[in-house]
């Protein structure tokens, strides 16, 4: 009589299972997975790039499907002009080496300069930027804004803040598929990244928000005035020890 009612007793779980609160736990459970997998993968992922250059990323993919003949070059921090670091910290992130990645004052301060001016100002830090470049894709969309806050706080907690400018500084486009300082110094300058003059790092600094609107040799009025800005910039931020997270030793 067990021999008959066991089979009937397993029909009925598999039964339960596939009603709707089965369903819902079934759903639940792969949603658990899904976020355990993601949470632990992403510090592994970011772990591995703490020490390794990684090899390509989706930014990049992008570019490629859109045309755009990629080069990089990857150069160590050491083998990148100080002048670089200064010029993109007073053009990117003035507080770079004062905040954990996500820069609260500066988001109060556009918050309130675009309700006020009802004009769009970006509060985005170097981290996040390197976050989004080497983990992410462009554009937009709150999935992506929140992904990229993740990634921001992952790497200023595995990482110091030389890996930090030293992975932003390989993995920012520069305009026609150059990613990194030393593609761009060699394209637009003819020289290795540390070898850059103040001027030049200036000008390489001045078109990051757009290097692909933006021209650095010939530079455009607005790009000249920009990169002259820059250069008083830059000056503070040496003066002001701003790059001290990143320069201690060259200082």
């Amino acid at each position: 009589m067990s021999e008959l009612i066991a089979p009937q007793r397993r029909t009925n779980g598999a039964r339960e299972n596939n009603t709707a609160p089965g369903r819902l736990r079934l759903a639940l459970r792969a949603v658990g997975w899904a976020i355990v997998i993601a949470f632990f993968g992403s510090l592994v992922w970011a772990g591995v790039y703490r020490f390794a250059s990684p090899p390509s990323t989706v930014v990049m993919f992008e570019r490629k499907a859109e045309g755009a003949n990629v080069r990089k070059d990857w150069a160590p921090l050491e083998e990148i002009s100080p002048h670089l670091v200064r010029a993109v910290i007073a053009a990117e992130d003035t507080r770079f080496c004062l905040h954990k990645g996500l820069d609260f004052q500066a988001i109060e301060k556009a918050v309130d300069e675009n309700k006020r001016r009802n004009r769009r100002r970006g509060a985005s830090t170097i981290s996040q930027q390197t976050a989004k470049n080497l983990f992410l894709w462009n554009g937009g969309g709150w999935a992506r804004k929140g992904a990229e806050a993740w990634f921001t706080l992952v790497i200023e907690t595995l990482w110091p803040k030389r890996r930090v400018m030293e992975m932003y500084l390989n993995m920012a486009e520069w305009g026609d598929g150059l990613f990194g300082a030393e593609a761009a110094s060699k394209a637009r300058f003819g020289k290795s990244a540390k070898d850059l003059t103040r001027h030049e790092a200036a000008l390489l600094a001045a078109v990051l928000p757009s290097p692909n609107k933006w021209r650095v040799n010939p530079p455009g009025p607005y790009v000249s005035r920009r990169a002259n800005m820059l250069r008083g910039r830059m000056e503070q931020v040496r003066r002001d020890g701003l790059d001290a997270c990143v320069l201690a030793v060259k200082r």
